[in-house]
Order: structure tokens, then sequence, then C-alpha cells
């Protein structure tokens, strides 16, 4: 028989007992996990606000354009996924469908531009310019807040341009304009 049936236990000890149980298997199941050093940085590295208005205004210069698409956030079907910040599509090549969502796209934008934020360094992110350039997209923008600087990478050079105009294929962004801030 059961020791559980042949020992009367009370309300507490049965409850004693499963938070024991509770706090073991929790305990193994973080040891068995193994997070993604993609997952460990996405934990540490999040955009800020400075990240996201400066996303926000070259998006606001990017719409204007009427035969591109610019969107943000998407997940471009690279590696296990790579997502910058905005990649930039042929108003041709999207065609949503709201019934059936795509998680990793898999058409290679244009464009793709990563604003890096204060967590990040350059080199991370010309690593992943290079990532996605080896993997099919054609020009990546690495943009710089702090010194205003705009890295350039394509299959064939690098370039580096100042907050200035940046043209890749008739896309077009003015820099000078997004970073004339007025510091108080």
């Amino acid at each position: 028989m059961n020791k559980l049936y042949e020992q009367d236990y009370t309300f507490g000890d049965v409850l004693e007992k499963f938070q024991g149980l509770i706090m073991l298997t929790t305990a193994k199941l973080n040891d068995s996990i193994n997070l993604s050093p993609e997952f460990e940085d996405n934990q540490i590295n999040t955009p800020s606000l400075n990240h996201s208005y400066i996303c926000l205004q070259i998006i606001k210069q990017l719409i204007l354009n009427d035969e591109i698409v610019p969107l943000p956030e998407l997940t471009l079907d690279i590696a296990n996924g790579v997502t910058p910040d905005i990649s930039v599509f042929l108003k041709s090549k999207i065609k949503p469908n709201l019934f059936h969502d795509i998680s990793k796209f898999p058409d290679k934008p244009i464009l793709a531009i990563e604003v890096i934020y204060s967590s990040q360094t350059i080199q991370e992110m010309l690593q992943k310019a290079k990532q996605m350039i080896n993997e099919g997209v054609k020009t990546v923008w690495s943009v710089e807040p702090y010194s205003q600087s705009i890295f350039v990478n394509t299959s064939e050079r690098e370039m580096l341009f100042h907050a200035e105009i940046v043209n890749s294929d008739g896309v077009i962004v003015d820099f000078s304009k997004i970073f004339l801030l007025q510091v108080d």
C-alpha cells in the first residue's frame, strides 16, 4: 500500500511537500535550459529612447518614397532569424496576407538599417552587417548616433558618412535632419 495513504497528513504537510516538489522541478528545469546567445543578447541589448527616436525619423523620411516599403523589426530568414531595425523592400515585393503571417520573411531587403544603441559595439553591428550582406541583403546601413556616423556596407565596398545625405540605389535619407537635435 502507498505510504501516502498509511499516514494521516495535514493540509500543511501536503502543501509543504508540494512546494518542495515545485522548487526542485524548477531548479532542474533551470539547469537544463541552455539559453542561446541571441536570447541573452536580447535581454541585455534593449533599444533605448534615442534608438527608437532615430528609427522613427529614418522611417518618416523613407515613407516619402512611393517605390519602397520600410518595415520595422521584420525577422528575415537568415541563420536563426536576423531582425534589422528597418528592412527596406521594393513595394512590389511586399504582399501581406492578414490571414497567414510569415514569421521569418524569405525575401531579402534591398536595404537593412541598424541603429546602434548604447550597450552595443560598432564591431558587433558591422559583423551583423557582413552576415546580412553574405546572405543576400544588398546594402546595410549601421547608424551610430553618438558620433552621427553611418557605416554603409555592400558586397563591393564599405563607406562612412557623417550626418549627411546617404543614397543607396535611390533610397535616400538626410541624416543631417535626423541628428539636428537641440541639447538643453
